[in-house]
């Protein structure tokens, strides 16, 4: 099986469908962004590695938190075990950038953070978009912006939006301990009662997978996460679900989440800084079919960290 028959497999069972429900010919004529086109090593940045704290130095590893079931950034590879994807990538060219090898670790993403904060993990990479709130326990390295996308049955039959007065009385999926599952979703709720409206049905999963399975299935009427993974699911989801209008809503900056005041912070900040303005940034963008507009420069890498 190729990595692009085996993404394409990943992405239907992501979405609840069978091989038999796509149709083979609009299925192939579809990009697969991740199917080819490597990636140059990214070069040593001795300033950045010069940062380091020395354990981390000597041990010579960088150890991943990442949830794999949110394609294009992280999935499984065809072998079921090793994670791919942009953050995947992403990750190896830091810790190139930094001398150190990248190791990815699979963990539920409401687990992650919790993880680097006990030191399991030396970093989390797993699209945390950096709030005021993470702020508080953890220091990040943004890179990227990226706004929330609101999937829905295809032909949108309830005539769903990222507007809260259109979902009060729906029930809307998420993914456990996402900005959208813990923080947009119940504000949204408290819109309609406020309003007098019937508050939303908020219903967080353990995986992104399983979210979109209760879509597929049913269960829910929308899921509510990151829009270009969001965007990218429903394009191979065989017509199972789309995106509902104001995707992109409220763009927020994407960082690898480290411990607060950890003394590694400052040496992934100048790595991310120099990586965001290589052509191996570009290079990883291209190859999973992010938009430019995701983008971040190297002045906005550093907002997320302690002062």
């Amino acid at each position: 099986m190729t990595t692009g028959t085996l993404l394409l497999a990943a992405l239907v069972g992501l979405s609840g469908c069978t091989n038999a429900s796509l149709d083979a010919g609009s299925a192939a004529a579809q990009p697969l962004p991740g199917q080819g086109g490597a990636i140059a090593a990214a070069p040593l940045n001795q300033a950045a590695a010069d940062l380091l704290p020395a354990e981390v130095r000597s041990k010579g590893t960088l150890l991943v938190g990442t949830d794999p079931t949110f394609p294009p950034y992280e999935f499984y590879a065809e072998d079921n075990k090793t994670v791919t994807g942009w953050d995947a990538d992403f990750a190896k060219a830091l810790g190139e950038t930094l001398g150190l090898e990248a190791r990815m670790v699979p963990a539920t993403f409401d687990t992650i953070l919790p993880g680097v904060g006990s030191h399991k993990y030396d970093v989390g990479i797993s699209g945390f978009n950096v709030t005021a709130e993470r702020k508080k326990n953890a220091d990040f390295a943004t890179y990227m912006n990226s706004g929330s996308g609101l999937a829905v049955k295809q032909g949108n039959p309830k005539n769903l939006a990222l507007d809260a007065m259109t979902l009060c009385g729906t029930r809307i999926g998420g993914e456990k301990g996402t900005s959208q599952g813990i923080e947009t979703l119940p504000a949204f709720s408290k819109q309609c009662t406020d309003a007098g409206q019937s508050a939303i049905d908020i219903q967080l999963f353990p995986s992104q997978h399983e979210a979109n399975l209760a879509l597929t299935s049913g269960r829910v009427d929308g899921v509510l996460s990151g829009d270009i993974g969001m965007a990218y699911a429903s394009k191979l989801s065989g017509g199972s679900f789309e995106l509902a209008p104001g995707a992109g809503w409220d763009p927020t900056a994407v960082g690898i989440a480290l411990p607060k005041d950890s003394p590694l912070t400052k040496a992934v900040v100048a790595a991310v800084e120099a990586l965001v303005a290589s052509d191996t940034y570009t290079s990883i963008n291209a190859k999973y079919g992010i938009p430019d507009s995701v983008k971040v420069s190297a002045d906005q890498v550093g907002a997320g960290a302690s002062r």
